[in-house]
């Protein structure tokens, strides 16, 4: 028969060879699962940063748009004084064609 301390220590090393067992392969278990994770979520996460890039450029496009329409519009409110001046030759072009039309009516 065996001795009653090794029925004893049976357990024991075997419950100490499995914990070095589980701590030798912990990190890794978990660098693969890290990996697996990886592997599975790269796709998505390469189409958000495409998606995001081509999003950046229209934005880009829409704001050099709106820049552009803001500079018109300045450019015509800063153009007004030049309107005032056509508009005050034109009065007078049209009151000289009305005397004008006025003394050839009198003849």
């Amino acid at each position: 028969p065996r001795p009653p301390t090794l029925d004893l220590l049976k357990p024991v090393t075997d419950k100490f060879t499995e914990s070095v067992y589980v701590l030798a392969n912990e990190p890794s278990v978990a660098l693969y699962r890290l990996q697996e994770h990886v592997r599975r979520s790269l796709p998505e996460l390469a189409q958000h940063k495409a998606d995001m890039q081509r999003w950046e450029e229209q934005s880009q496009g829409a704001i050099y748009t709106v820049e552009y329409a803001c500079s018109a519009v300045k450019s015509l409110v800063d153009s007004s004084v030049y309107f005032r001046s056509v508009e005050g030759l034109l009065k007078q072009a049209i009151s000289i064609r009305d005397h004008m039309n006025a003394a050839a009516q009198g003849h």
